[in-house]
């Protein structure tokens, strides 16, 4: 089995990642970096300019940011069945595509309070917030899965830009994205992420022993 190396914190997006990797069932290694250290060390750097996680390697390849990296292992391990025949993959690749650039910026201004003006939101990509978000709910609205209703990639990224914002408050917990995100919390492998990433913030926030 070709190589694959997961940079994470539990504290990141690489929960994302982390749910994909248990959804693809590979063995991977898992490097855990710090903020203020690991991201910035000439060694990441040379992975990730940007410092920051989540990023994987496999087989000698670099793979950054989060929709990517949950497209690449979908195709890398294509028996997991996690994307449509390429033939059939325009929901697919809207939606996860939609979740990386409109969502991931709408919400993430919004929660820092700042909102486009009317005049702004037609230069920004998204609009503005409230449309974002009402684009989203059409998306998962009568759907078990975004796409083709089958679960897939796209299922684990756009899944956990919901659920994570209905937690923080960032997204609102309307109920079309209650019913969508429901299921979803139920699958195994998200079930497995969230421990093992639970039991590593859990271990990052005992008290030193003295």
């Amino acid at each position: 089995m070709d190589a694959l190396i997961f940079y994470t914190n539990p504290m990141s997006r690489g929960q994302i990642v982390r749910w994909m990797l248990e959804e693809v069932g590979v063995s991977y290694e898992q490097r855990l970096l710090d903020y203020p250290s690991g991201m910035k060390s000439a060694e990441y750097l040379a992975i990730n300019p940007m410092g920051k996680v989540p990023a994987i390697v496999h087989d000698g390849r670099v793979v950054t940011e989060c929709a990517a990296i949950c497209a690449y292992l979908a195709d890398a391990f294509p028996e997991a069945g996690l994307a449509p025949p390429t033939s059939d993959r325009a929901d697919y690749y809207r939606w996860l595509f939609f979740a990386a650039g409109p969502v991931e910026n709408a919400v993430t201004n919004h929660a820092m309070q700042w909102n486009p003006s009317p005049d702004q939101s037609r230069t920004v990509g998204y609009g503005s917030y409230e449309t974002t978000i009402d684009a989203l709910e059409t998306a998962v609205a009568g759907k078990s899965f975004v796409a083709n209703d089958t679960f897939s990639a796209a299922d684990v990224y756009l899944g956990s830009h919901i659920d994570w914002g209905m937690q923080f408050g960032t997204i609102p917990q309307r109920p079309v994205f209650e019913r969508y995100i429901a299921p979803l919390r139920e699958r195994a492998a998200y079930r497995r992420a969230k421990e093992i990433d639970g039991a590593l913030i859990a271990k990052a926030q005992r008290p030193a022993d003295r």
